[in-house]
């Protein structure tokens, strides 16, 4: 999802100052909220494990350039469903900024327009899981049809912006339509592989919790509505 150099130049890259600060103020309010629900010790451990993922997905895991950006298995769905939504939004951007800060200095310029398509796609995601998971279920009881449907929304968010700054930046010709194209149809792929991640982990979880409690560093609804 890491949208190419040379994609969005210039003073349209104005826009993606204005989106960044947007979607960081609204990662900011909850993580806010959740260090006062769950004290700030829990966000802190939480979010470095997040974080760690998410450099692990952006820097080891193979990914691949195509059309205007990369295909990279994100999890992003596995960490909003382990960790919660404010441990998320912090581990994408520390994660991204890390990799940007000491392995990809080239992708920093396009750090605004990159963690606003991280963030808004997992708020988005935080929306959709409030209508695909009816009340009192916890996150590990959940089907797959319902995880199917959150990795559908959360891949789908991602192709979705990443496709808006490719043809605000360099419009809607015909080859920049054949890149967009060829992303969004190659990134949808991991909708095959994130779910089955996901109940990989949420089965890991049902084993190990027997007392319907989540651990210290697990978010609250993982194992009890």
């Amino acid at each position: 999802m890491h949208i190419e150099a040379g994609v969005v130049d210039g003073a349209k890259m104005v826009l993606s100052y204005g989106t960044a600060a947007t979607v960081l103020g609204a990662a900011a309010k909850v993580a806010y909220d959740n260090a006062k629900e769950n004290g700030i010790l829990s966000l802190v451990l939480k979010s470095i494990i997040a974080t760690i993922i998410v450099f692990c997905c952006f820097e080891v895991l193979p990914h691949y350039p195509i059309g205007v950006s990369e295909v990279h298995l994100i999890l992003g769905t596995t960490i909003f469903l382990v960790f919660g939504i404010a441990p998320a939004v912090i581990g994408l951007a520390l994660g991204l900024l890390i990799q940007g800060l000491f392995f990809a200095q080239f992708d920093l310029p396009q750090y605004g327009i990159n963690v606003t398509t991280l963030l808004a796609s997992m708020f988005i995601l935080n929306m959709a899981a409030k209508k695909v998971i009816p009340k009192g279920v916890a996150y590990k009881d959940i089907s797959y049809t319902q995880l199917l449907k959150l990795s559908v929304v959360w891949e789908g968010a991602i192709v979705s912006w990443v496709a808006f700054w490719a043809f605000y930046g360099q419009g809607f010709g015909a080859e920049n339509i054949q890149n967009v194209l060829s992303f969004g149809g190659a990134y949808m792929a991991v909708i095959i592989v994130e779910p089955l991640v996901d109940i990989a982990v949420l089965t890991a979880v049902k084993a190990y919790n027997k007392t319907n409690e989540c651990a210290f560093l697990f978010d609250k609804k993982l194992c009890r509505a």
